[in-house]
């Protein structure tokens, strides 16, 4: 039970409360908790203990909450919950909080609607029992990269020289979609030519020209749980440095891949891509190889030049290599990864040979 595992993490504590604001508000940890697969939940809460959860939720979310199966209290108006609240967390003392996704108004409320409470932060706890998915969760990021994948040569066929970032963008999206997508786990990233130098580029209206790299960062979103993967085509017919550029991203995934397995260091598994690319391209890997991905796109750090993080059995984290070149265009590759006791799975599909379309 995810509720267990994160008070495996936390002493002291009689109850965790979770809260959400407005739909900006949203606290991921009520879905991982509850497994709620539609509804916003606004302005609803959590009981937790170690044994069970409970939803407090207004009516306009209660068919929502029941589908989950656990204990649902509806309430009918802003004093109302406030009523529910004080009453369901009335024994207990110490509660514990999530302050890593609390605004500080939602905090200030707590503090005035329950003030005889000890608050305490067991947002690492969190964090932690998060990293380590379950099947049904794994289940989910599966069928999420299945359909990233799979959408990738339904959306790659609508290349046409003149054509915006944007209007593919829009393809890569409605492909997703089209394949069983609830939506796009985070903003779809289009690059064209010299654009693609930059990593977390938004698409605009710069048109496809022949010969321009095509760098396209994008993940589909199933029942709540992300995908994440970058495939760079070439537009046309690849130089000589497109090439080579290409190939050692490639090279550097493929060897960094093979260190990917239980209890092995992310700091480690970093140098080995690193060092592969800075052999020809000194200083042009700007990011870390990999992260986390679950509820969220980026769930936890992973594969880092500068952080020792011990990698365990169903994590799931990315390995994207890139190459960058300010004025001429870069190069990233990544792919979802499944961490096991011996070894890993990957689950992202699409082919990463250098396609020239």
């Amino acid at each position: 039970m995810k509720e267990r595992r994160i008070f495996d993490y936390v002493r002291n504590v009689d109850s965790i409360l979770v809260m959400n604001g407005g739909e900006n508000q949203i606290d991921k940890t009520f879905f991982y908790l509850t497994g709620a697969k539609s509804g916003i939940f606004e302005g609803s809460l959590l009981h937790v203990k170690p044994e069970k959860v409970t939803i407090i939720t207004s009516a306009l979310e209660e068919e929502a909450a029941r589908e989950t199966g656990l204990d649902v209290i509806v309430y009918k108006n802003a004093k109302d919950r406030d009523e529910i609240v004080k009453n369901t967390f009335k024994n207990d003392v110490n509660v514990g909080l999530n302050y890593s996704a609390l605004t500080l108004d939602l905090y200030k409320q707590l503090m005035k609607l329950i003030p005889d409470k000890e608050f305490i932060d067991v947002s690492q706890s969190i964090d932690e029992a998060r990293k380590i998915k379950e099947e049904s969760e794994l289940k989910d990021i599966r069928e999420a990269a299945k359909i990233a994948s799979d959408s990738f040569e339904d959306f790659t066929k609508t290349l046409r020289e003149g054509m915006t970032e944007s209007e593919l963008a829009a393809n890569i999206v409605y492909a997703m979609m089209k394949n069983g997508a609830s939506g796009e786990s985070f903003k779809t990233i289009v690059a064209f030519g010299k654009n693609s130098a930059i990593p977390h580029y938004s698409p605009g209206n710069a048109k496809l020209k022949k010969n321009d790299f095509v760098l396209m960062d994008y993940g589909a979103l199933y029942n709540r749980y992300c995908s994440d993967t970058t495939r760079t085509v070439v537009f046309g017919r690849a130089d000589e440095k497109q090439r080579d550029i290409y190939e050692t991203v490639r090279l550097a995934q493929a060897e960094s891949k093979k260190a990917l397995t239980a209890m092995a260091n992310g700091k480690d598994i970093d140098k080995i891509a690193r060092d592969i690319i800075d052999s020809k391209y000194p200083g042009r890997f700007i990011h870390g190889l990999g992260h986390g991905v679950g509820l969220d796109v980026h769930d936890h750090p992973a594969l880092s030049p500068t952080l020792d993080f011990i990698l365990k059995p169903n994590m799931v984290v990315t390995d994207e290599p890139g190459i960058y070149i300010p004025g001429f265009g870069g190069v990233r590759i990544e792919d979802d990864i499944i961490i096991k006791k011996n070894g890993h799975e990957e689950i992202t599909t699409a082919t990463r040979d250098l396609l020239e379309l």
